[in-house]
């Protein structure tokens, strides 16, 4: 119990929540445009995933669609600054959750926003917190906690579903080849014609991400390199087969301290300093 409700300092959460918060708006214009043209799918295609089933929510209309897009934008924007957060947490919450249902009960269903959705449900619950505030939370530290849970669980149960569905066989298939021909960049066809590599590659995966959870029994002072590790992985994944995972990647940032990036405290240190000009130079005093 201890270590799931690890205190951290509010100015961690108010960061991360910033960073929340922005990237839901960013998805809806910028990663998920798409969803909005469900606004004319037929009604009859719509096969809601089982907790738009459970809620009995709607069938997409336009003007559900339509009115949860604008709505979720101007509220992300206005949680982002930290005002009202549990109302406003709350409301992107269940706004978001509903757009990834109308998103993703059209037969494709992405993995890569298990710890997005997990922390939009848990901000809420953490309350008001300062940017560079350095109270310690233990609801705060809870809140990323279980973030973290849902980000390494996505590893690991990507991986439970290769074995699940492709078997033992799946690390020596032609999963990454089909990925290369559907969608591989100038450094994917580089790397495709070395021989054995593919195949490696996807030993790796499994090892890595059945492996995953130990990133909670390293050391905190050595943390932040297995997490440089996750970034790195998808880095390549986006570099050779152009797969973002940047819901999961925004997610993952509740591993690192965010209470130290305070760019908007070093723009007005910066500009601050250069209003000030140079320190003048002391004039020598003369010699008695």
């Amino acid at each position: 119990m201890r270590w799931l409700f690890s205190p951290v300092p509010l100015g961690r959460i108010a960061a991360f929540r910033t960073v929340v918060y922005l990237f839901v708006a960013l998805d809806l214009v910028v990663f998920t445009p798409w969803v909005r043209s469900h606004a004319n799918t037929p009604g009859s295609l719509y096969q809601p995933l089982l907790a738009g089933r459970i809620l009995h929510l709607p069938t997409p209309t336009p003007l559900i669609v339509h009115s949860i897009f604008w709505t979720l934008i101007v509220l992300a924007l206005a949680a982002a600054t930290g005002r009202a957060p549990r109302i406003l947490g709350w409301a992107v919450f269940a706004l978001y959750f509903e757009w990834m249902i109308i998103a993703m009960s059209y037969g494709k269903v992405d993995h890569d926003r298990v710890g997005l959705l997990v922390a939009l449900a848990v901000l809420p619950t953490i309350g008001r917190a300062r940017h560079g505030d350095r109270t310690l939370s233990e609801a705060g530290g809870w809140a990323l906690r279980v973030t973290q849970i849902a980000v390494v669980c996505t590893y690991f149960l990507a991986a439970w579903a290769k074995l699940r569905f492709g078997g033992l066989d799946w690390p020596t298939s032609a999963v990454l080849a089909q990925a290369i021909i559907r969608r591989g960049t100038w450094l994917a066809d580089q790397i495709a014609v070395v021989p054995g590599l593919l195949i490696a590659a996807q030993f790796g995966i499994i090892v890595f991400e059945l492996a995953s959870p130990l990133i909670f029994a390293v050391p905190q002072r050595w943390r932040w390199a297995v997490v440089a590790f996750f970034y790195s992985f998808h880095l390549i994944t986006f570099a050779t087969i152009t797969i973002s995972f940047a819901p999961h990647l925004v997610a993952m940032t509740s591993f690192l301290a965010l209470e130290k990036v305070r760019p908007v405290v070093w723009v007005r240190r910066r500009l601050g300093r250069e209003t000030a000009g140079p320190p003048p130079i002391a004039e020598a005093e003369p010699a008695t």
